[in-house]
């Protein structure tokens, strides 16, 4: 099959504006598409880390280099420390939007996207909402990439919501960590540093990455600050820094089980119970170090973590030092409680309440509690049934039980991971909608190489939209069965991430097997794989460079003319 007569001509809308939206932009363009539109309800590119969003002392949670594109480089980061920051985070993104897109592609932004549905022809219908003017209008496109990612929808338990403060009659300030950034000075007003003798105090609820910047950066600010979590984020660190060969190879990935093991040593390491014993003790080592690295004592709150090999809540925090969350936490200037659930605000009108009876005072509530689809509030549910989007009850058998020694010993599976799956194709395609080309999904690949990832997922798509030759299912019962054998094998892989992860961050959770799963989407395209090189002794050490793919376009234009001379 070759690209349709007109296809780039027609229109594309994509919707989202983070580090997925640009760089499926810049494919789309670079592959000759002249009508693109980008739709952000934010002021500034960058999603997350977009410029209105960050604030000083927030920290990426990656290794330099995982959140850059090819075409791009990264410049070092501005910290002493050597982590990027978020401010580093929105300069690269808007730099990486005004060397490449500005001009080229048609950015709408502060507008909130309502409704996407299709036509009775078959066009997309998307309805917008200025979020200044409040005037509304409805665009169409031929195809849509939708790069809303999983972080952009608080979710907020009913009994810390607003309207529950409102009914206790608390009277601090009470905010999502999503508008943190926006409503940090409001909030250093109203809590008074707690060196000037004052009572004040601030609870960040949450045990993630957002909670623990939080309470670094309110203390830096002289706060009183208590954290309470559950449960909190894994991480990785090190004495000192760690050689590129370990961090930035295919290391990781490899003594992580895939869904499928292609290489010898894979099938070796997870495949065999000597291998399993080997890396079992890998990761064991791995975990430990880390909490050594901050020397956090064996009775710490901040040991009480997800897990690092049954799961995807892992942080990268690299050598500690001396403003960090862990740092600070260990030595008491951040008060840890944890393992408690806060169950909602008390009735004095000035604390909120512990599952176990107690009480803290806060003068503001900072929820890091998480985000929720962001695909609910723009499909209705008819169109999500239509279009495949939904989560719903598995619909094939799976029988593929994957019984790998290196996954004996599963913790018990959540009992909501058994009732739903999302049966989203390679995490990019709804399978109800695969022989269409007409729709695809960016930025909902949960993995720790997000710049890498999301460049060879653009490739992906924009050569699922021209119609190129790939290795796809032919049918849309095939696309099912396969898509849910891979929500199949992530309830195996991580038996308590789905009761977690929402929709649209569910569709894989290939987190350190990022290069494994890479290489299914290359060769889809029919294009190389383990383009790092190396011996079979040295390719597992072999550093992972951005500049392997940089041709990806030229090799994909190959494979189209390849495949146009053999139709003849």
């Amino acid at each position: 099959m070759v690209a349709q007569t007109g296809v780039l001509s027609e229109p594309i809308g994509i919707i989202g504006a983070g580090p997925a939206g640009l760089i499926n932009a810049h494919v789309l363009l670079q592959d000759g598409f002249t009508n693109i539109q980008l739709i952000t309800r934010d002021a500034s590119v960058g999603g997350v880390w977009a410029r209105e969003r960050v604030y000083p002392g927030l920290h990426i949670n990656n290794v330099h280099g995982e959140y850059r594109f090819s075409a791009l480089e990264m410049p070092p980061p501005t910290t002493a420390d050597g982590r990027l920051s978020g401010l580093d985070m929105s300069n690269y993104m808007e730099r990486f939007y005004e060397t490449f897109l500005k001009d080229k592609v048609n950015f709408i932004f502060s507008t909130k996207v309502l409704d996407i549905s299709r036509d009775g022809h078959g066009r997309w219908r998307v309805q917008t909402e200025h979020q200044e003017t409040g005037a509304t209008e409805i665009l169409e496109y031929s195809r849509i990439i939708l790069s809303t990612g999983g972080c952009s929808e608080p979710s907020i338990p009913e009994c810390l919501s607003l309207h529950a403060a409102e009914r206790a009659q608390y009277r601090g300030i009470v905010i999502h960590s999503s508008e943190f950034g926006a409503r940090i000075d409001d909030i250093l007003k109203y809590v008074e540093p707690n060196s000037e003798g004052h009572e004040g105090s601030i609870v960040v609820i949450g045990g993630g990455k957002s909670a623990q910047d939080i309470c670094a950066k309110l203390t830096h600010e002289g706060r009183k600050v208590s954290i309470v979590f559950d449960k909190t984020d894994v991480f990785l660190a090190a004495k000192t820094p760690l050689p590129p060969f370990i961090r930035k190879s295919r290391f990781l990935g490899i003594i992580s089980p895939h869904v499928h093991l292609r290489t010898r040593l894979e099938r070796f390491l997870h495949g065999t119970v000597l291998g399993a014993k080997i890396t079992r003790f890998v990761w064991d080592k791995i975990n430990e170090s880390s909490f050594a690295a901050f020397d956090i004592p064996g009775d710490s709150p901040l040991r009480n973590t997800h897990s690092l090999f049954w799961g995807v809540r892992t942080n990268d925090e690299g050598v500690p030092r001396p403003d960090s969350y862990h740092t600070l936490a260990v030595a008491g200037k951040i008060e840890v409680i944890a393992p408690a659930r806060v169950a909602g605000f008390a009735t004095d009108g000035r604390s909120v309440l512990l599952d176990d009876g107690r009480s803290i005072v806060a003068n503001a509530v900072i929820l890091a509690t998480g985000y929720k689809s962001s695909w609910t509030k723009i499909f209705t549910d008819k169109t999500a049934e239509e279009l495949g989007i939904n989560k719903h009850a598995p619909t094939t058998d799976v029988t593929d039980v994957w019984d790998y020694p290196s996954l004996s010993g599963a913790p018990p599976l959540h009992p909501d991971s058994k009732k739903w799956v999302a049966s989203i194709y390679r995490g990019l395609v709804p399978a109800k909608n695969i022989l269409r080309r007409d729709f695809a999904i960016a930025g909902a690949l949960f993995t720790s190489n997000v710049g890498y990832t999301s460049e060879v997922a653009a490739h992906w798509i924009s050569s699922y939209f021209q119609n190129d030759p790939m290795r796809l299912p032919g049918t849309v019962e095939e696309a099912l069965a396969e898509a849910e054998r891979g929500a199949a094998w992530m309830r195996r892989r991580f038996p308590d991430m789905l009761s977690w992860v929402n929709e649209s961050y569910s569709c894989s959770l290939d987190f350190f097997t990022w290069p494994q799963a890479v290489d299914d989407l290359l060769e889809d395209m029919r294009l190389p794989i383990y383009r790092s090189g190396g011996s079979w002794l040295t390719w597992p050490f072999k550093v992972i460079d951005l500049k392997e793919i940089a041709s990806l376009g030229d090799e994909r234009r190959e494979r189209r003319i390849e495949a146009v001379v053999i139709s003849k």
